[in-house]
């Protein structure tokens, strides 16, 4: 698992592969993991899902922003959203990605873009979630969230429990609404767990504490063993389901989110939308290969490979290409 793992996360950093996905990624299936490539089609999507019971919080792809222009871009896109959704009236929020801001370019640039979208969505009463990259990052989104938290109240972030430093996190962050997950990303076992046991561990122990000490728990898993244990748990420490919801992706599991809507629980869909998916999809399959299976049968076309196929296909002949160099 660990050699599938690295191999999913070596091609969602490259990007030669992202573009190509962006050309050609429709053709190949990945309508069945992204909610359309645009406001009104991910709009429809939400639509859908809310009437399932399900709300949805929506991530505006994008992936290697390095130019002020493109932050800004991907900011006015996200603000477009926000609007969008107040206007037709659909239940969700926003998930969003300091680097795709500009995180990686300036600190205030980012810190500005930011701002103007948390207000925004203050202005509608709606949630903002700044999503966690990698371990680089770590802090610094969780400094942008606490210093935008003194002005605004509708913000959290995502603990990750392959990192060491996640109980610490979870408890100096409880007065936040987190989303608590495994982690998507290749670390290095200086500051992160590298074993499946340990991460599993972590991550049922941080949900644990922040359903009894933290402000909303979104619990983002596809795993029924682990849903299966936080039903229990809530059951035996009296937690109100007002407290929590479960998470899943667009695409995965589809019955059981809405087995998980029917029975009462808060449940969310993370929406993507956009062209730049490739990045996103094959991190989700290295968080998870498992996740492979949930797809499959959404991805093939018997006209083309899937979309696996084509990104390995190309991954290794890149490889090859660069040998005979």
């Amino acid at each position: 698992m660990p050699i599938l793992r690295d191999f999913f996360i070596k091609l969602s950093e490259n990007q030669l592969l992202n573009s190509a996905a962006q050309r050609y990624g429709f053709k190949l299936g990945a309508q069945s993991v992204v909610a359309g490539t645009n406001i009104p089609e991910v709009i429809e999507s939400m639509k859908e899902l809310n009437r399932q019971g399900i709300s949805c919080t929506v991530d505006n792809l994008g992936e290697f922003v390095y130019e002020r222009s493109e932050a800004i871009k991907a900011k006015e896109q996200i603000l477009e959203v926000i609007e969008a959704i107040h206007e037709n009236g659909v239940e969700g929020h926003i998930s969003v990605k300091p680097s795709q801001l500009g995180l990686d370019i300036d600190y205030d640039f980012c810190y500005e873009n930011l701002m103007e979208i948390v207000g925004k969505a203050h202005e509608y009463n709606m949630h903002v979630n700044f999503d966690q990259e990698t371990y680089a990052r770590l802090q610094p989104t969780f400094d942008l969230m606490e210093k935008i938290s003194e002005t605004y109240d509708n913000v959290g972030s995502v603990i990750q429990s392959y990192f060491f430093n996640a109980k610490e996190n979870v408890e100096k962050y409880k007065n936040f609404r987190l989303r608590i997950v495994k982690g998507a990303y290749k670390e290095p076992a200086d500051v992160a767990y590298q074993d499946k046991q340990d991460i599993d561990l972590n991550f049922i122990e941080i949900i644990e504490y922040h359903l009894l000490h933290g402000k909303f728990t979104s619990i983002a898993t596809h795993d029924h063993n682990v849903i299966n244990h936080v039903k229990q748990f809530v059951k035996d420490n009296n937690i109100s389901k007002d407290k929590f919801e479960f998470q899943m992706l667009y695409g995965f599991r589809k019955d059981m989110q809405l087995d998980l809507a029917k029975e009462g629980y808060n449940f969310c869909t993370y929406v993507p939308f956009g062209s730049d998916w490739y990045g996103y999809f094959m991190r989700r399959l290295a968080e998870r290969p498992q996740n492979i299976n949930l797809v499959t049968k959404q991805v093939f076309n018997k006209k083309t490979n899937t979309v696996l196929g084509v990104a390995a296909a190309a991954f290794f002949l890149g490889r090859l290409t660069k040998k005979n160099k």
